[in-house]
């Protein structure tokens, strides 16, 4: 998959296995990472609201803007868009939900655009920083970002302002530098728990104790269950009101292994939902992840194999079991680009995915 803009357009279909905007993210880097044509079609086909939503048509747009492309029957409800993307230029961007709609996912699109980019960038996002259906901006600081500066990514985030569902107003800066390209990684050793670190937050009206009691009912759930070596500190956090827009809550739960890998659980707080069951949720989903011999969590999977696909050489990491999201990643991957993946099941429910990435077929920039 190389060449200019002048090659036909390349068709894939949105509604196939996960069906959500995943595909459409997806789809869309690689088409500018490429610089192949490409059309997507039954956006969102299965959803109760099908076709593009406002945070897909922002993330699309965003990186149209990056590649200097051209796109085609893009506005709220399409099911059906056309990129015909030009040279990926750095610079300054920015974009804007107008929602609550999740800055993550608009970054999960233009970042390993922007790592390819001719100069450095910086990237503006408002939206939901903390926002159902992605990750919390916490995961990606934590766990995301150190994974991707392994592949040789050169990022900063910096959360000015954050923001909460319905309203969002979060805003956040991504200063970029070129990779020039990404190496591949290696994550097989996966040790062993030896502590588990928390972010309780409240904002807006809610009180402090509400991150308390999220923090002490998930110290206790983990306590009960992680051997007595393994640390367990949950911080509580009021956010200050300059820092934070509208109303929210949740927490974030870090445990740190032995190998200096991290794997994480998060829950939202919710309207009519005690505090105490968004702790103890946050904390059973990170003791189900640690039940896995696996480097990384389930959240991390779908998100590296963009990186494999993009690095020169070939990557591995043991995972846990794939997801939906993993396996739709890997689909459009290979549909899109020259990488080749491969899962191999392992000891118990963990899976070897193993990736020879497409790098050396990203043109370079112009």
């Amino acid at each position: 998959m190389s060449g200019d803009a002048k090659e036909g357009v390349f068709t894939i279909d949105g509604s196939v296995m996960e069906g959500g905007g995943q595909i459409l993210r997806m789809a869309i880097a690689f088409s500018a990472l490429f610089r192949k044509p490409i059309r997507v079609t039954n956006i969102r086909a299965g959803r109760s609201n099908p076709g593009l939503r406002p945070q897909h048509l922002t993330g699309i747009t965003l990186v149209r803007d990056i590649c200097g492309g051209r796109l085609e029957n893009a506005h709220i409800g399409s099911t059906e868009i056309t990129l015909y993307p030009g040279p990926i230029r750095g610079g300054e961007y920015s974009a804007d939900t107008g929602t609550a709609g999740s800055v993550v996912l608009l970054l999960q699109a233009a970042l390993p655009c922007l790592l390819f980019a001719d100069r450095p960038s910086v990237l503006r996002l408002k939206g939901g920083t903390n926002a159902e259906m992605a990750p919390q901006i916490d995961y990606t600081l934590s766990v995301f970002l150190p994974i991707a500066r392994k592949f040789g990514a050169s990022c900063d985030i910096k959360v000015l302002r954050r923001g909460y569902y319905p309203k969002g107003g979060g805003l956040v800066e991504v200063h970029t530098e070129p990779a020039g390209s990404l190496r591949p990684i290696s994550l097989t050793e996966p040790g062993h728990v030896v502590e588990v670190r928390g972010r309780s937050f409240v904002a807006g009206v809610l009180p402090v104790r509400v991150a308390e009691m999220m923090a002490n009912t998930a110290t206790a759930v983990l306590k009960e269950q992680l051997p007595s070596t393994v640390t367990v500190s949950v911080e509580r956090v009021k956010e200050p009101e300059a820092k934070a827009f509208g109303t929210g809550s949740g927490i974030v739960l870090l445990a740190k292994s032995s190998t200096g890998l991290i794997r994480a659980a998060s829950a939202l707080g919710k309207r009519n939902v005690m505090a105490e069951d968004v702790g103890a949720a946050a904390a059973r989903e990170l003791l189900q992840e640690l039940e896995h011999n696996a480097c990384v969590d389930k959240h991390l999977q779908d998100q590296l194999v963009v990186f494999m696909a993009l690095a020169n050489g070939a990557s591995k990491v043991l995972c846990g079991p794939i997801t939906l999201h993993t396996e739709t990643a890997i689909y459009v991957a290979h549909q899109l680009t020259q990488a080749k993946f491969t899962t191999t099941p392992q000891d118990g429910s963990s899976v070897l995915l193993e990736c020879v990435g497409a790098g050396t077929h990203i043109p370079k920039p112009q």
